[in-house]
C-alpha cells in the first residue's frame, strides 16, 4: 500500500504538470527560462515555498530543532521578513531592468566582468554545495520514511544511498532540463499543496503520539517536559544564538530571498509587478507559520526518541515512519520526493539559465547565436551539473549536521554577492572595479577563514555567523570608500528597460507591515530569559 500510494501520487503530479504545460513555449529563452513572463501570484508563491521547503529544510531544520528547539525558527520567521523586503524593494528594481538572471542585473550596474565572476560563483556553488545537499537529504529522508532497506532487501546502507540519490536526481533532471521554468513552477505548486497537507499531518499525528488527549494537551506535555525547547531566544551554545539574528542569520536570509538566482528566478517570470509582489508576500505569510512543519516535529521527535541514540538528521524520517499509517506514509514520501525535485530541478534550471545567458552567449560565443543553440547548451550544462551532484551527494554522509554544513557553505558565496548587490543599489557612484575586488576578496577571505590555518583558528574565536557579518561590513565599507575616492564620473541611473507593468499591488505595503508585526509577536510570545 505504501509503495502504491507513493508511485500513484508521484505519477499524478507528473501527468497533471505535462497536461498543463505541454503547449508552453520551450523554443525561446524567455519561454524556457522565464516561463514566457506569464507567472501569476499563486504559481510564484507555490514555487517559492516548495523550492525552499525541500529536504534540507524538512530533514535538516527539524534535526536542528531536535537539538536546539524553537530557537531555530529564526530561519523561517526571518525569512518571512526578508520576503517583505524582496517584494517592496528588490523586485520592482529587478522587473524594471527586464533581467533573466542576477548576474545580468550586476552587469547593468557594474560591467561584464562582474557578470562573469558572479555567474561562475553561482554555477560552482550550485554544483558543489546546493544540489548535492538536496539529493543527500532527500535520499536520507526517503530511506527512512519508506524503510527502503526492508522494501528493497539492500542491506548495505552506502549502496542504497547511491541508488536513491540517482533515482531522485534522474527524475529531477527530466523536469528541469526538458520542461523549463513553467514546468518547474507548476509541479512545485501541485507538490506544494501535498507538502502543506502532509507536513501538517506529521505534526498532528506526532502530537497524538505524545498524548491521546488532544493537541493542546500534547503541546502542554511537551512544554512541561522540555521547557528549554520552547524558547525563541537561542543561548550561546545554540546553533542560532540570539545575537546572530542581527548578523549572519539576517544576511543569509536576505541574500537567499532577494538575490539567490535559484529561488527568485520565478519572480522574474511574473506577469507584472502586482502579481510578483502578491506571490512573494503570500509566500512570506506562509513562511512565518512554517515552524509548525519545520520545527515542531523535531521537538516531538526529541520527546519520543531522545533515548534511542538516533542522529538528529534522522529524527524526522523516523517520526514520519512511526506515526503515519502505511498508505499515508506512501503519500508523504511522494510529497517529499516532490519537495526534493522542486529544489533540485530549480537549481539545475537556474544553472542552465546562468550558463546559457551569462556564460555561453556572452563569453564562449561573441557572435549572434540562435535561441535553439542557447537552450541546447543550457540543457547540456544542466545535465552535466546534475550528474556531478549525483556523484557528490553520497559523500556528505560523514557530516554530523547537514543543516549547519549547508549554512556554513552558503556563506562562502552569499556574503560577497549580496555585498556588491546592496552596495550597487545604495552607493550610486561605486565603480565596477571596486565591486569586482569585493566579490573576489570576500570569497577568498571566507575560504581562508573556513579551511586554512592559522586563519581558521582565528575565525573560530568568534561565532561563524558573526564572522559573516564582519566580512560583509568590511566589504560594504570598502565599496563605500571607493565610491568617494574613485567615484564613477556620473551616478548610476536605473532605467526602465523591461516590458513588465510596474504598477504595484495595492495590498503590498499593508500585508508587508502585517508580516513584520506577526514576526515580532511570535518572538516576544516564545521568548524566555536566558539562564
Amino acid at each position: 500500500m505504501t509503495l502504491f500510494t507513493f508511485f500513484f501520487f508521484t505519477g499524478l503530479v507528473g501527468l497533471v504538470t505535462w497536461l498543463l504545460t505541454r503547449r508552453d513555449d520551450h523554443g525561446t529563452s524567455t519561454g524556457y527560462f522565464l516561463a514566457g513572463r506569464t507567472l501569476t501570484g499563486g504559481y510564484i508563491a507555490g514555487s517559492l515555498l516548495l523550492t525552499n521547503l525541500s529536504t534540507e529544510q524538512l530533514v535538516g531544520l527539524n534535526g536542528a530543532a531536535f537539538t536546539d528547539g524553537f530557537a531555530v525558527m529564526a530561519w523561517e520567521v526571518v525569512a518571512g521578513a526578508s520576503l517583505v523586503i524582496m517584494a517592496l524593494y528588490f523586485l520592482p528594481k529587478y522587473l524594471r531592468s527586464g533581467i533573466a538572471t542576477i548576474p545580468e542585473f550586476l552587469e547593468k550596474r557594474f560591467d561584464g566582468v562582474t557578470r562573469s565572476i558572479t555567474s561562475g560563483i553561482f554555477i560552482l556553488a550550485y554544483a558543489g554545495i546546493l544540489l548535492p545537499i538536496i539529493l543527500y537529504t532527500g535520499a536520507t529522508a526517503l530511506m527512512g520514511i519508506l524503510d527502503l532497506p526492508a522494501l528493497t532487501g539492500i542491506e548495505n546502507e552506502t549502496t542504497l544511498l547511491w541508488a536513491t540519490v540517482w533515482f531522485i536526481g534522474i527524475i529531477g533532471s527530466v523536469y528541469a532540463i526538458f520542461g523549463g521554468l513553467r514546468t518547474v513552477a507548476v509541479s512545485d505548486t501541485l507538490n506544494g499543496f501535498g507538502l502543506l497537507v502532509g507536513g501538517l499531518m506529521i505534526a498532528w499525528f506526532g502530537l497524538k503520539a505524545v498524548s491521546g488527549e488532544g493537541v493542546l494537551h500534547a503541546l502542554g506535555t511537551l512544554k512541561e517536559a522540555h521547557p528549554e525547547k520552547f524558547n525563541s531566544i537561542g543561548g550561546p551554545e545554540s546553533s542560532v544564538p540570539f545575537s546572530t539574528l542581527f548578523t549572519g542569520v539576517l544576511l543569509l536570509n536576505l541574500f537567499y530571498w532577494t538575490t539567490n538566482q535559484q529561488i527568485i528566478q520565478r519572480t522574474f517570470g511574473a506577469k507584472n509587478l502586482a502579481e510578483g509582489q502578491k506571490g512573494v508576500l503570500i509566500a512570506g505569510f506562509f513562511k512565518i507559520f512554517a515552524p509548525i512543519i519545520l520545527v515542531l516535529p523535531g521537538i516531538i521527535a526529541f520527546h519520543l526518541y531522545a533515548g534511542d541514540n538516533i542522529k538528529a538528521d534522522h529524527a524526522y524520517g523516523t517520526l514520519v515512519r512511526n506515526v503515519l499509517p502505511g498508505g499515508m506514509a506512501g503519500f508523504f514520501a511522494a510529497v517529499m520526493v516532490g519537495a526534493i525535485l522542486s529544489s533540485f530541478n530549480s537549481g539545475v534550471n537556474s544553472t542552465a539559465t546562468l550558463f546559457s545567458l551569462g556564460v555561453y552567449r556572452h563569453l564562449v560565443k561573441t557572435e549572434e547565436v540562435s535561441e535553439a543553440k542557447v537552450i541546447k547548451n543550457g540543457k547540456l550544462v544542466g545535465a552535466i551539473v546534475a550528474i556531478l551532484a549525483m556523484c557528490m551527494a553520497p559523500l556528505l554522509a560523514t557530516q554530523e549536521s547537514i543543516f549547519g554544513h549547508l549554512q556554513k557553505m552558503n556563506g562562502l558565496y552569499f556574503i560577497p554577492i549580496f555585498s556588491i548587490m546592496l552596495a550597487g543599489l545604495l552607493f550610486k557612484r561605486v565603480p565596477a572595479f571596486a565591486a569586482n575586488i569585493a566579490l573576489l576578496a570576500g570569497f577568498v577571505i571566507l575560504i581562508l577563514a573556513y579551511f586554512v590555518k592559522p586563519f581558521s583558528i582565528w575565525a573560530e574565536a568568534i561565532h561563524g555567523f558573526h564572522l559573516l557579518g564582519l566580512v560583509f561590513g568590511a566589504l560594504m565599507l570598502f565599496q563605500f570608500v571607493m565610491s568617494l575616492v574613485c567615484p564613477m564620473p556620473e551616478p548610476w541611473e536605473h532605467t526602465h528597460t523591461g516590458d513588465v507593468d510596474l504598477t504595484p499591488w495595492k495590498l503590498a505595503k499593508p500585508m508587508g507591515i502585517g508580516i513584520f508585526v506577526v514576526v515580532l509577536v511570535m518572538y516576544i510570545g516564545l521568548a524566555s530569559p536566558l539562564t
